[in-house]
């Protein structure tokens, strides 16, 4: 539990006021990454987020294992956030959240959509997340890096997500969807 809390505050410690020194650097991607990260820390909007279904690919898995399976990925977090330029969503996050064996699993990152306005009021976006996670049955809560697809489904400041965890049978298969209230 103290790598959890560790990795929460490590990444929650490299926010924008820490990255102002950061973007100033002679490589031209970096640098416009970097801005567009502080942009969102430093202007945008306040995202509370919360987790809860964890579906295994029935598929991939015996009945039995699929019994052991925790899939109420209960959790939550916190992240900031833009409509951008485009109209594009852009977020940062941090969530944790119990996995599939009802352990605790931190996750910080970026998130990326392309937004189609289907309506007034609804939008639904593709794209993808690149993020920081732990787990404890993967290298023992030593934090790996991951990108994901993502795609969402908004109305007004209610956003519902989805993620598939690619893997082979036994291993990931598993569709993460969690939710966003933006404040």
């Amino acid at each position: 539990m103290r790598r959890v809390i560790a990795l929460l505050v490590l990444c929650t410690g490299l926010s924008a006021p820490n990255l102002v020194w950061a973007c100033d650097t002679s490589v031209n991607w970096m640098q416009r990454a970097c801005n567009r990260v502080s942009q969102i820390w430093t202007t945008g909007g306040n995202d509370l987020y919360v987790t809860g279904w964890a579906w295994h690919n029935r598929s991939m898995y015996s009945a039995s294992k699929i019994n052991e399976f925790n899939e109420a990925a209960w959790g939550g977090g916190y992240g900031r956030s833009i409509y951008d330029e485009d109209g594009d969503w852009q977020g940062l996050y941090a969530m944790a959240f119990l996995d599939s064996h009802k352990r605790p699993q931190p996750i910080a990152g970026y998130g990326f959509l392309k937004i189609a306005q289907v309506a007034p009021n609804w939008r639904l976006g593709a794209g993808y997340t690149v993020f920081l996670t732990a787990r404890e049955d993967i290298m023992s809560y030593v934090p790996f890096p991951g990108i994901l697809p993502l795609v969402s489904a908004g109305y007004r400041k209610a956003t519902l997500f989805a993620t598939y965890i690619p893997g082979k049978e036994g291993t990931g298969n598993v569709l993460f969807v969690f939710g966003k209230w933006a404040f």
